[in-house]
């Protein structure tokens, strides 16, 4: 006796079962510590030379609840002639994230770029917004792939290299 089409539409393949109970949700995006420093202000404002800025990255992921995480982005730009100061600001974005269904082995690269990827928009806003309100241009991040920078942290531990801060 033949199935029903009814019958073969209920049937599917367990890797597509797995698929569709994988969860990725945004419960909250924040700023969780923002810094600026303007140290050589009112002189700063008047300097003739451009500054070269420094931009630093980290980023961090750690357990909060059952299948709920934080993820935070810290973005470091310091901007300094020669040896002096101009302005430095230190933004950590940061993100609760519901992830389930996802099986252990896959929960790292999830954590380590895509989390970081939703965070990166809001904390280049925030870097831009600070700078502006210091009294100085806005410093417009350029996008980052976080994909290519966790494959390179993960080349860089399988060859026993010490892992360079991002």
């Amino acid at each position: 006796m033949a199935e029903s089409p009814a019958t073969n539409a209920d049937s599917q393949p367990a890797a597509a079962n797995e698929a569709v109970s994988a969860q990725f949700a945004i419960e909250k995006i924040y700023i969780k510590d923002l810094s600026l420093e303007n140290p050589g202000a009112p002189q700063s404002f008047q300097m003739s030379e451009t500054p070269q800025i420094e931009i630093g990255l980290r980023t961090r992921a750690e357990a909060v609840a059952q299948d709920t995480y934080e993820c935070v982005l810290t973005i470091t730009v310091t901007a300094r002639t020669g040896d002096k100061t101009v302005f430095l600001v230190e933004a950590a974005q940061a993100g609760v994230f519901v992830i389930r269904g996802v099986p252990a082995h896959q929960l790292q690269p999830v954590l380590a770029v895509h989390c970081p990827a939703v965070l990166f928009p809001y904390a280049r806003e925030t870097v831009a917004s600070a700078t502006m309100h210091a009294g100085f241009p806005p410093v417009h991040l350029a996008p980052i792939n976080f994909e290519a920078l966790y494959q390179q942290q993960l080349a860089q531990a399988a060859s026993g290299a010490p892992a360079t801060a991002n």
